[in-house]
């Protein structure tokens, strides 16, 4: 089992989410808590299309850190 990097951004009209190490994978929603439940669908299918393509799967490489600015 891997675990993606997503990152989840405010928009005006709802919610927008990506995983860096999963180019092409993202999902839109009018609140978070949808965004992330599509956002888990989206990545299982992403996931599976690249191996039923035969494609190589890319491994969870994106890290994250926070500042902290005055």
């Amino acid at each position: 089992m891997s675990e993606y990097l997503v990152v989840y951004e405010k928009s005006s009209n709802g919610w927008g989410a990506y995983a860096p190490d999963l180019p092409g994978c993202i999902a839109v929603g009018d609140t978070l808590e949808e965004t992330k439940a599509l956002m888990r669908e989206a990545i299982s299918m992403h996931v599976a299309g690249l191996r039923e393509d035969g494609d190589p799967v890319p491994e969870p490489l994106a890290q994250y850190e926070t500042v902290q600015v005055a």
